[in-house]
């Protein structure tokens, strides 16, 4: 027995003391945190319910030359209450305010708002959603209402701020002044101007605001202020004009219509300074409208056909090769030509030319005839009197993604024993629109190259930052004597050859057709045949003010391809809607098509609507912006979704309508 109580004792003797060290090893542990590990225990208790959460700064502006705004950073705001912060006498004496200022905000009723945040504080909400994406002016109201007012400690408001990046033009020149791409792991990329720019001068500076975890991976701010305030960013003024920016859009865009064309692109310059007065860039969606969808103008690199044969015809010129009275014999429209398997072809027969009489009617035998005798011994030659001009290297613009040129040299794997042949006519190289713009502004420049300029300034509001000057590629690129006698051919061009069906006698232009195959090699292209049709030069043909680009991408073959007929009218329209006032009395017969029945529905529409201010006209099928006219002339708001003919109304036909009612019309 006694040998029994021994053995107990012992367990109890032992018992205790483990329970004892291990008491003992709690102390130890709880003086080792508060007093030797502490602040880091603190420290990291902090982090984890406590953090600095960056306030994005608001993008600095863009805007046109003349001021108009182009791009802005609009801020949103979610408005959150904690339902529990608030204490009980303050939460029971403005909850019913609160709700009645709600209603009075949303139209919801007061009731339900009450129920809401009631049933939000009973089940410990401490993120209400209130109001979501709204307005600085609605901030300002809602921030004021009764208990929010009180603030974030009292009153348990709590705001968010995000900014939305927003174009007043819509989707002019959209991709240009460049929008926002988030990638599948919410990278966040930005195109055009505002991408060129952004992280140097739009940006700005991020603030800072702290925040507390409430649960549920959601985060308040500790007080309603920022602790650090976003510093905006610079503002950046364009080259862009608005004006001829319209134009050349809507000139564009009548046209891929039309034919029906997979893309395309249009540039104005500044002959003078450079400076991009317009750059429009269009893709056609699987529906048939179109969109800036990329900088074709500054990114696609590509054969540019005929507009090269200018620099073929440049280049024999200005080694004293050739003159422009040089006799060519481009046969009766084929021509076999050493070291090729086909021969190369024109679209008629034109017999002995002169070079000068070659190049206005855009002779492929022609081009290739001269640059074949005159180079193929030593090719060199030709390639060398090319990059002398720098085309074998980008302009170097602002914009990022600018296209690579390529011209191949004997010893490259894309050179062949008909290389040279091909690239008289365009062929077997590559140029990007804007790079091929910059030469022909070169010629009506006095010879002299400058790049091609998107910006004017950076300002922090009147306070200039950054002004961007005019800068020069080549301070001359061919001598007076060559110069003279390429513009003359490019008035020629349009007065009597492939661009004669442009030619105006109340206003001149200069340039140069170009009809380019493209993916001709592969194997459907016989039965499918795709084209680039292309119109490049400059207006008024004496003392150019403006260059221009025209780059229209695979057009219907069934409406027509070539450049004449294609490019050509939307460059004569943004000319003629530019630099005069002269109407377009000769028009080229492709450039609009009069259609009696559209006609004839807007008078009838229009008669009625006048008759009968307050009935709603059935405007199904007319062109948006006659719809937009006719709506407006009786008093009502139009919303315009799309461009184009007018698909569907939102209000419809016969219906008794209010001034300044909303109308939403859709292409």
């Amino acid at each position: 027995m006694a040998t029994t109580e021994t053995n107990i004792l012992n367990r109890l003797y032992f018992i205790a003391g483990s329970m004892f060290v291990f008491a003992m090893a709690v102390v130890f542990k709880l003086c080792s945190i508060q007093f030797i590990q502490g602040d880091q225990y603190r420290s990291l208790a902090e982090e984890r319910t406590v953090k600095n959460v960056e306030i994005p700064a608001n993008r600095g502006n863009v805007y046109s030359a003349d001021g108009s705004l182009l791009a802005t950073s609009i801020p949103k705001y979610d408005i959150r209450i904690d339902a529990i912060q608030p204490k009980e006498e303050i939460f029971n004496k403005y909850i019913k305010s609160l709700a009645d200022s709600l209603e009075a905000y949303s139209g919801k009723p007061s009731s339900t708002y009450q129920k809401n945040i009631r049933k939000a504080r009973a089940n410990k909400n401490r993120y209400f959603l209130l109001a979501r994406n709204i307005s600085y002016s609605d901030y300002i109201r809602l921030r004021n209402f009764p208990m929010l007012e009180l603030g974030a400690i009292k009153g348990g408001l709590i705001v968010e701020q995000t900014t939305r990046r927003e174009h007043p033009m819509g989707g002019i020149a959209e991709r240009a002044i460049g929008y926002e791409r988030v990638d599948e792991d919410g990278n966040v990329s930005r195109a055009g101007i505002d991408g060129a720019f952004g992280e140097k001068y739009l940006r700005g500076v991020n603030g800072q605001r702290l925040k507390q975890k409430i649960g549920n991976g959601q985060w308040k701010p500790i007080v309603d202020y920022n602790q650090v305030e976003p510093q905006d960013g610079h503002d950046v003024y364009t080259t862009i004009d608005v004006n001829i920016q319209d134009i050349a859009h809507h000139s564009l865009l009548g046209q891929l219509e039309k034919y029906e064309a997979e893309h395309g692109c249009a540039v104005v310059m500044d002959v003078e300074t450079g400076e991009i007065k317009a750059i429009t860039n269009l893709a056609r969606t699987e529906k048939g409208n179109y969109y800036e969808k990329r900088n074709y103008a500054v990114w696609e690199s590509h054969e540019p056909g005929s507009t090269f044969k200018v620099m073929a015809m440049m280049a024999a010129l200005e080694d004293k090769l050739i003159d422009t009275s040089t006799v060519v014999d481009t046969k009766l429209g084929s021509k076999m030509f050493p070291r090729r398997r086909k021969p190369i072809t024109d679209s008629r027969g034109y017999g002995k030319i002169s070079a000068a009489r070659a190049l206005e009617v855009s002779s492929n035998i022609g081009l290739a005839t001269i640059i074949d005798e005159n180079y193929s011994e030593n090719p060199k030659k030709f390639i060398n009197r090319l990059k002398s001009w720098k085309l074998h290297e980008p302009l170097g613009v602002s914009i990022k993604g600018e296209g690579d040129p390529f011209i191949p040299e004997p010893g490259h794997e894309k050179w062949s024993r008909a290389a040279l042949q091909s690239m008289a006519f365009g062929y077997n190289l590559r140029m990007t629109p804007l790079q091929t713009l910059a030469f022909y502004n070169a010629l009506a420049n006095n010879g002299e190259m400058i790049k091609p300029r998107f910006i004017k300034a950076v300002k922090e509001f009147d306070r200039e930052i950054e002004v961007f000057n005019k800068e020069v590629i080549h301070q001359k690129i061919c001598s007076d004597k060559t110069l003279n006698e390429i513009q003359e051919i490019l008035k020629n061009v349009v007065i009597r050859g492939t661009g004669r069906r442009m030619y105006s006698e109340n206003f001149s232009m200069a340039g140069k057709t170009g009809t380019a195959r493209t993916e001709y090699w592969m194997e459907d292209w016989s039965k499918n045949p795709r084209y680039i049709s292309s119109f490049a030069g400059y207006f008024p043909a004496d003392n150019p003010k403006y260059s221009c680009i025209v780059v229209i991408h695979k057009p219907s073959t069934k409406v027509g391809y070539y450049g004449a007929d294609v490019s050509g009218p939307v460059f004569k329209r943004i000319a003629q809607k530019i630099y005069t006032e002269t109407p377009l009395i000769d028009e080229v017969e492709s450039l609009e098509v009069v259609n009696t029945e559209v006609d004839e529905k807007y008078e009838a529409f229009y008669t009625i609507a006048q008759t009968y201010k307050t009935i709603m006209p059935n405007v199904v099928g007319l062109p948006a912006m006659d719809a937009l006219a006719l709506l407006e002339n009786m008093g009502l708001k139009v919303k315009m979704e799309g461009v184009g003919t007018i698909r569907s109304q939102s209000v419809d036909k016969g219906v008794k309508v209010k001034p300044n009612q909303v109308i939403v019309l859709r292409t």
